[in-house]
């Protein structure tokens, strides 16, 4: 269907003064006892104003608040937190508080091998146990992380038989710190450790805010534009998520942060296929099937990708394929939908092709 308007994303200037305040708070890395008390109101009016918050600017969680924050100027990166020009003159929160978290500084990224970086310059982080501490930390941002927790997620049953994490958490903190900034970026409470989300941007998180601009996109129309900020969410892959990460937690997230990675390459070519563009979606549906033979949507898609550019043997040739792979592996037949594609593309049917 042609596409004739545009949606403009929500902005601060769409949020009340003290709920423009409170985004600010969480820019900086407060947490909600924290802002409650900058500000002088209860813990629970700051909890509504962030709700009210994520729903005014169609955010899905407290991360992609603070990655706003950073975008839309509100808070300033490497330079310290700043105000946005608002008209009105509003009482800050205080700066000792701010200078807690002065800018996303250090980079870290999982979806690949680890990888930090503070300033541009890359870090040493250590051997792998230490990493993986801090990969079960990156992956939680602004939550606090026990100690067994770590145990448990980095040493699975095998823990060890000294205290080492705190060792490690020492050692991170060195590592992560900036030499002009007396504040690290893990912060120690009674019940663990948190990676300050104010400090440090994590390309997980923002993989998640471009998925979440994409679906807004779809849903005002803008497929292409759908598409273009799925293409940079899949950008940010460097190859297996976690790579050589050892403990049952990595293993967990390196298996959820790759099917999720199939799942957005599938939701993007669906979109490709919908704007015509069957062409530039059979590469990239090939190189998958070959990856992943067993996986009867994306042989589907590739199907309707080939037949709807005029190559109706090579769709027909992509089911037998997928049929033997389905027998001699799984001992099973295709699904409804492979067979439904199938008898379509056999009777020469003209496809309704969508977003899947």
């Amino acid at each position: 269907m042609p596409i004739t308007t545009t949606t403009a994303q929500p902005t601060v200037t769409a949020l009340r003064p003290q709920e423009r305040e409170v985004l600010y708070a969480v820019g900086c890395g407060l947490r909600d006892d924290e802002i409650a008390a900058a500000l002088a109101v209860p813990r629970d009016v700051v909890a509504g104003h962030l709700a009210r918050i994520l729903a005014k600017l169609g955010l899905p969680d407290r991360t992609a608040a603070i990655v706003h924050a950073f975008d839309s100027g509100l808070v300033a990166p490497g330079r310290g937190p700043r105000r946005q020009a608002t008209g009105r003159t509003t009482n800050p929160v205080p700066s000792a508080a701010a200078r807690r978290a002065p800018g996303p500084r250090l980079q870290i990224s999982l979806l690949g091998p680890l990888r930090a970086w503070r300033d541009g310059r890359p870090l040493d982080l250590g051997h792998l146990r230490q990493q993986a501490v801090l990969t079960a930390l990156a992956l939680r941002p602004g939550r606090t992380v026990s100690q067994q927790e770590l145990l448990d997620g980095v040493w699975g049953e095998t823990p060890p038989s000294t205290k080492v994490v705190p060792v490690y958490i020492y050692r991170l903190r060195k590592i992560l710190r900036a030499d002009d900034s007396p504040h690290p970026a893990i912060e120690r409470d009674r019940s663990g450790y948190r990676l300050l989300p104010g400090a440090v941007t994590v390309d997980v998180a923002r993989m998640a805010e471009l998925l979440t601009a994409a679906g807004a996109a779809e849903r005002a129309g803008e497929l292409t534009e759908a598409v273009r900020l799925c293409s940079r969410a899949l950008d940010l892959f460097r190859g297996e998520p976690l790579a050589g990460q050892p403990g049952p937690f990595a293993e967990l997230e390196r298996l959820r942060l790759t099917e999720r990675r199939i799942a957005m390459v599938q939701r993007k070519l669906g979109w490709q296929l919908h704007l015509g563009q069957h062409a530039e979606a059979i590469a990239e549906l090939s190189a998958l099937t070959e990856a992943q033979p067993l996986n009867e949507p994306v042989a589907a898609m590739l199907m309707h990708a080939l037949y709807l550019s005029g190559r109706q043997a090579d769709a027909l040739a992509v089911f037998d394929r997928t049929r033997r792979r389905l027998a001699d592996d799984l001992g099973v037949y295709p699904g409804q939908a492979l067979q439904r594609t199938h008898r379509m593309i056999l009777r020469g049917d003209g496809p309704s092709l969508g977003p899947r």
